[in-house]
């Protein structure tokens, strides 16, 4: 049963207003598809009977209210559809059309190429299809060949998910001729899906580099843009020639402006050689050398990276930002608490130590800031997940790296314990993933400009004396294209680009990497790839069950699993963590293993994650006398 009536809420609040929307409901099963379930062998789908009476009263009750029109959004169309979820898609929309027949329906697809599933699509009893041209632009043609007379195509033009400013006239050579055979009452353009994804307005960017803000166009102006081609699919060109022409001038100052080119970056990249992204010897070698260099004991102690962002970190942080507290007195106060960090996991007696990272605003907003080729906005933000939001980085241009970025950081912190310290950095797939990136050259590109500055910082970090250096892929997953036939392409760059990174030092010298909670089954054989010589990721929540996979690789490299759930505020007992190890250790043998949180600490409160890394650390303990 329905348990809010905020769509219909929604709609009457609009039409109040004088405006006729098209309410937008995710539809039924792509909703089911994302669905969670605590059994894993229980198929969600098969909630889908259930579901639909809900769908039937909620589109009821907007046609009763006056809508003519919702959209459905199945994303799911974009992916590898089995038969089961095929004949899902009929099952509902057949029953959708015979019980709400006055109301028609718009399918929205997006991210993707509809591919093998149009059949499907169109043979569902819809008014309308939606199509992301911007992803997928080649399935145009075949769509508008193959869609019925009678269904409305709307066309995804306007990119929903980046930031750049449409070139009009090309987008018009591309659709134009579908306006003229199907009628520009069966044609419809929008953006390639919702607005969320980008920032509001551009023109609130007063700090901007005036000429990239001019390649730049957020919702307000994306919106602008569609109404620019709707008045010339109606009027014709001469209507907004004006406009038009504006648009190609700032495409094309853009495609041979030197801000956004640099012949030495160029140059580099292209003389990037396979032993590059190769380290000296294999693991196997390489785990004797480094278990001698540094004599830890069995199941070593550590975090992720990042300690408490508290309300005094943020507040100075702040402060220093608007410029009322002086360079001086900021980096006294990191230090000071830099200090109190190190000297407090001294005393609990973890094994290898972090700095902390207060000197960070974002794991990769902290490393665009001191690459060339990044902007930053002061108010795009964009939702990240819940409530939370974030401004991404703006890759606009060729990458490099002026200078040291955590150098003196790390060296400061050293300085402080005789104990190893982690150099903390972002790889650069996780850099390119969270990024607004630049849609001129391909992704793959775009990283290994990124790849080449991590792997002088990774050196630098090494001549420097640090003996472990972790290099964080928190989104290396995320970046999967949808379609399995495409993984492949997308893991053979994105692999490269981490072990460019991280594949010029010493074999003594011990490389980290931190992924965030995922399934690991499907790509197993990437993160062997990887070859980290630890890696840590989450697995506290699934009870230690993520790491089967990795026992049925027989994945050789350490592993550090989560213990804890940084993700709560609960404190788990010392019985709790060895529990989970001794779950560890009957997928893992003992010399792989190593002890820390499931996550960076960032987000917790001190007074949450001193009692738990106590607990941690006599866990380890605990696990070593049983061992």
């Amino acid at each position: 049963m329905l348990s809010s009536l905020k769509p219909l809420a929604e709609y009457l609040e609009a039409k109040a207003l004088g405006y006729q929307t098209r309410p937008v409901l995710l539809g039924p099963v792509t909703y089911l598809g994302l669905a969670k379930s605590r059994d894993a062998d229980f198929d969600t789908l098969a909630l889908l009977e259930g579901l639909l009476p809900v769908y039937v009263d909620v589109l009821r009750r907007l046609a009763a209210a006056g809508a003519d029109w919702v959209q459905l959004d199945e994303p799911c169309l974009v992916l590898d559809l089995d038969d089961a979820r095929r004949r899902a898609l009929q099952q509902a929309y057949r029953l959708l059309a015979r019980e709400v027949p006055d109301l028609k329906i718009m399918l929205a697809t997006y991210f993707g190429d509809i591919g093998d599933n149009l059949d499907t699509a169109l043979s569902l009893p819809v008014a309308g299809l939606h199509l992301d041209l911007v992803r997928a632009p080649e399935q145009l043609d075949v769509v508008a060949t193959k869609a019925p007379p009678e269904v409305i195509l709307s066309l995804g033009v306007i990119d929903g998910r980046n930031v750049w400013r449409a070139n009009l006239p090309i987008v018009l050579d591309r659709i134009e001729p579908v306006v003229a055979r199907r009628g520009i009452d069966r044609v419809q353009i929008a953006p390639s899906c919702s607005l969320l994804h980008v920032p509001i307005d551009v023109e609130l960017e007063n700090t901007l580099d005036p000429d990239l803000k001019n390649w730049l166009a957020f919702a307000n102006q994306k919106m602008s843009e569609l109404a620019t081609l709707g008045t010339a699919l109606v009027s014709g060109r001469a209507a907004v020639e004006a406009t038009l022409a504006a648009s190609s001038t700032a495409a094309e100052a853009r495609r041979r402006s030197p801000k956004v080119h640099d012949a030495v970056v160029a140059a580099r990249a292209a003389a990037v050689t396979a032993d590059m992204a190769r380290r000296r010897s294999r693991f196997a070698i390489r785990s004797q050398i480094q278990r001698q260099r540094f004599a830890l004991p069995a199941f070593p102690t550590t975090t992720i990276g990042s300690f408490p962002q508290t309300a005094d970190v943020r507040k100075v942080r702040a402060a220093h930002a608007k410029g009322a507290l002086s360079d001086v007195d900021y980096d006294t106060f990191l230090r000071d608490e830099t200090a109190r960090a190190v000297r407090w996991q001294e005393s609990v007696g973890l094994d290898v130590l972090v700095h902390g990272e207060f000197e960070r605003n974002d794991m990769v907003q902290y490393f665009g800031e001191l690459l060339s080729g990044f902007a930053f906005t002061r108010h795009g933000w964009v939702q990240s997940y819940g409530s939370r939001c974030v401004r991404p980085p703006i890759l606009y241009g060729d990458i490099a790296r002026p200078q040291p970025m955590t150098v003196g950081w790390w060296t400061f912190a050293q300085s402080l314990t005789e104990k190893p310290m982690k150099g903390m950095l972002t790889g650069p797939v996780t850099i390119l993933n969270w990024s607004f990136v630049r849609d001129d050259i391909d992704r793959s590109a775009a990283c290994r400009q990124i790849a080449l500055a991590i792997r002088d910082e990774v050196i630098d970090l090494e001549r420097a004396g640090a003996q472990m250096i972790q290099i964080d892929e928190a989104a290396l997953r995320e970046g999967l294209p949808l379609r399995r036939a495409q993984w492949k392409d997308y893991l053979d760059w994105a692999i490269e680009c981490f072990r460019l990174g991280s594949s010029g030092v010493a074999d003594e010298t011990q490389i980290h990497t931190h992924m965030c909670y995922a399934q690991f089954n499907d790509i197993i054989d990437a993160i062997a790839a990887m070859d980290a010589d630890v890696i840590s990721i989450e697995t506290s929540r699934s009870k230690m069950e993520l790491l089967d996979a990795f026992r049925t690789y027989k994945y050789p490299n350490d592993i550090g699993p989560g213990v804890y759930d940084i993700h709560s505020p609960r404190v788990p007992t010392a019985s709790e963590i060895v529990s989970l190890i001794t779950l560890a250790r009957r997928r893992l043998s003992d010399q792989q293993i190593w002890i820390n949180p499931d996550c960076g600490l960032k987000t917790r409160k001190w007074d949450e994650v001193k009692p738990a890394l106590v607990n941690m650390v006599e866990a380890a303990q605990q696990i070593r006398r049983l061992a």
